[in-house]
């Protein structure tokens, strides 16, 4: 895997890098990465593949899901390049194949264009003002396009949860994870972003016993992707 420079994306990932919203700031980032393997990535992909291998071998339910997916060599591909790029992005991080397939799921544009719209409705109104009005959705699902062409593109959520994702930091209040992938021209599109709260940054909520805490927390798991 190489990380693709591409300057449409690169403006997005400034603008979402460390957005301040006042109660909240929003942190995301926007890359493109070439499915080509690296000496690396062969011995890594090729430890993947025995690893997925070695499940179905151990494997004695044939009608698990998990189990069914693993079976069309495809799919097995697939999963190993979006692997392959939560490594290139967090290389300090261990992923499993197996326990990773658990995290991914096949998304719909639609789907997608939902969470943006949801999540990111206050970052639009920002970006809308400093680029003339531009939506930022429109304007980021057409840098998007010119690097992997949506039309021909499968596209995958990344849920690992809140105490497995190494993307998240303290005072995490949501956070999303998608992955635009073309396999005709062999590249991915990451697309991380979360939200955090500015309150717990400045230490109001750390370590704090309150009588709102579980109400804090209930909101907050709503909120989680």
């Amino acid at each position: 895997m190489k990380f693709l420079e591409y300057t449409p994306l690169d403006s997005f990932s400034l603008f979402l890098s460390h957005l301040n919203l006042g109660e909240s700031t929003i942190k995301g980032s926007l890359e493109a990465y070439s499915c080509k393997h690296t000496v690396c990535d062969k011995k890594l992909s090729l430890s993947l593949e025995h690893e997925i291998l070695g499940y179905l071998g151990q494997s004695s339910d044939g009608d698990s899901p998990s189990l069914g997916d693993y079976m069309c060599r495809s799919s097995r591909k697939t999963l190993i390049y979006l692997v392959l790029t939560l490594s290139h992005m967090y290389p300090d991080h261990h992923f499993s194949a197996v326990q990773a397939h658990l995290f991914f799921n096949e998304e719909v544009w639609d789907t997608f264009r939902h969470i943006f719209e949801t999540y990111l409705f206050e970052a639009a109104k920002e970006w809308a003002l400093d680029n003339s009005g531009d939506s930022l959705f429109d304007s980021m699902s057409k840098a998007i396009d010119e690097v992997v062409r949506l039309d021909e593109c499968e596209i995958y959520s990344y849920s690992p949860g809140f105490d497995g994702d190494p993307f998240l930091e303290k005072g995490a209040i949501w956070s999303f994870h998608f992955f635009f992938y073309n396999r005709k021209l062999k590249r991915v599109i990451s697309f991380r972003c979360c939200c955090l709260s500015n309150l717990a940054e400045e230490g109001f909520l750390a370590g704090g016993a309150s009588d709102d805490g579980d109400e804090d927390d209930a909101i907050f798991s709503n909120m989680d992707m």
